[in-house]
């Protein structure tokens, strides 16, 4: 960590603890949750649903029963769920939080969730169900490829400064043009609102090499836990936009005899690592983070915060 004067935190803190896919954030956020006798809000878009498990790395049992954890199994594939959905949702377990506790965790790696949960985000007017379904007609018949070229056309604004790697985002900017006219860029918030609490950030970041061999492993691990199964018993509802995501994608083409389950595996892999490059890229935008190595002591962490007490 860069040595610079500790944070002091008077008053309410939330904790966010947040880095790229694989990095170890879970494991350090719960032992920051302990240290605190407190809790964690989850910052994943994916966690929430409780229809996924091994495909989202969700903590395991015993996390879940050492600390609550919030936003995690709280919602259904079937639900709408977004950054605007998550700011409120999170803000009300927060207020639950500081209720009991001076201090909160929050832990996750889905940097607009965390943006507007720092900084606001202005809501965004329903979006045409039948223009979402005729995007994703669009994307399962032309890919990725498609989606760009579409925003390039539909909304150049987007285009040339929004997230053109993600299905997710592409898809979501363009229901969003289609149905109101503007581009959902115009619906950030440009002034970021002030929170009634303080905000502490905490980058979790490993050499690319370490980081990659986590990913490759995390990878065989889930496929021994039974990804291949989970991923076969969501066949039937394989269009929700849910289930567009790393982990999922790949298997469902292996079922759907595209490629084989090695090349799925790979695939899982190898866009899981670029997923990754594309979390560090988002988070390094912003300054306020303070980065370390997970394996850097908790204490010393507590030392450099400076909550008015001594580390244990």
């Amino acid at each position: 960590m860069t040595q610079s004067s500790p944070i002091f935190l008077p008053g309410k803190t939330c904790l966010i603890i947040a880095g790229p896919t694989a990095v170890g954030k879970t494991a350090y956020a719960v032992q920051l949750a302990k240290y605190f006798n407190t809790q964690i809000i989850s910052a994943d878009s994916r966690q929430c649903y409780k229809e996924l498990n091994i495909g989202v790395a969700k903590p395991d049992a015993a996390e879940l029963n050492a600390i609550p954890h919030y936003f995690i199994n709280s919602h259904s594939i079937h639900d709408e769920v977004n950054a605007a959905v998550f700011e409120s949702y999170a803000l009300q377990q927060l207020q639950k939080i500081f209720l009991k506790n001076d201090v909160a965790v929050m832990v996750g790696g889905t940097g607009l969730y965390i943006k507007a949960f720092c900084e606001g985000i202005d809501p965004i007017p329903a979006v045409d169900v039948n223009i979402r379904n005729n995007i994703f007609a669009g994307y399962e018949t032309g890919g990725i490829t498609w989606l760009q070229q579409q925003v390039e056309d539909k909304d150049p604004v987007y285009f040339s400064q929004g997230e053109m790697h993600n299905p997710q985002r592409l898809m979501r900017a363009l229901e969003v043009k289609l149905s109101t006219g503007k581009s959902i860029v115009t619906y950030q918030t440009k002034e970021k609102k002030q929170r009634e609490f303080n905000i502490v950030k905490i980058g979790l970041e490993l050499p690319r090499e370490a980081l990659y061999n986590r990913i490759n492993q995390r990878a065989d691990v889930m496929m021994k836990e039974g990804l291949e199964g989970e991923v076969k018993r969501l066949i039937p509802l394989r269009n929700l936009n849910a289930l567009q995501t790393v982990g999922y994608r790949e298997l469902f083409d292996y079922f759907e005899g595209l490629i084989t389950v090695e090349r799925a595996v790979e695939l899982i892999k190898q866009n899981t690592r670029h997923y990754a490059k594309r979390q560090l890229t988002w988070f390094k935008k912003d300054a306020a983070w303070k980065w370390i190595n997970p394996q850097y002591p908790l204490e010393a962490l507590l030392a450099y915060i400076s909550l008015g007490k001594a580390p244990c």
